[in-house]
């Protein structure tokens, strides 16, 4: 499937794609969508950096100074370590929603504080919970903070409720998709 055309946001953008992976039977994306922001929406690199920087600090969750940020050309880079998995796509989805913005790096790393012991019987336990279906059909490999999920799910939904499943775990560093979507 092939996206093609002009959106006036970054967030327009973000929203069709997300839209287009939940189409039953779409197994690749082809992203032709350019963002063409309307003069009003237009906004310089350091407005944009000031908007970002004030949104992150508002995030109770995040840690104090824990991310990063570089805006070029609207382009918005995060970078910076976190504990957990949602803090990382709260930011990420606090700044891809600021006017002006055209594009968003996610560059944050999750470094884990808690003992990885238990990682595995986890997130399987979560997979029995979130995704009966296709929970049996899924291997999960741990190394370290690292796991490497592989198997055939019967739809992105599947693929991606597993997927939430394993970074909702403590400790998790690195989620590695290595699932097929399979009809």
């Amino acid at each position: 499937m092939t996206l093609a055309g002009h959106v006036s946001s970054y967030a327009e953008k973000w929203d069709a794609e997300r839209a287009a992976r939940r189409v039953y039977g779409v197994t690749a994306l082809a992203i032709e969508i350019d963002v063409s922001l309307p003069g009003s929406s237009k906004r310089n690199d350091v407005d944009i950096a000031r908007s970002a920087e004030n949104v992150l600090q508002w995030m109770t969750y995040l840690p104090k100074d824990s991310v990063k940020l570089k805006v070029e050309n609207g382009w918005v880079t995060l970078s910076g370590e976190l504990d957990w998995e949602y803090q990382r796509q709260g930011a990420a989805n606090a700044v891809r929603y600021l006017m002006g913005v055209t594009g968003v790096s996610d560059q944050l790393v999750i470094k884990p504080k808690l003992s990885l012991s238990a990682v595995k019987s986890d997130i399987e336990a979560a997979l029995q919970r979130r995704a009966r279906i296709d929970a049996q059909k899924i291997s999960v490999k741990v190394q370290g903070a690292d796991v490497t999920l592989t198997g055939t799910v019967h739809s992105w939904s599947e693929r991606d409720l597993a997927t939430h499943s394993a970074w909702g775990t403590p400790g998790v560093r690195n989620v590695v998709d290595n699932m097929t979507v399979g009809y």
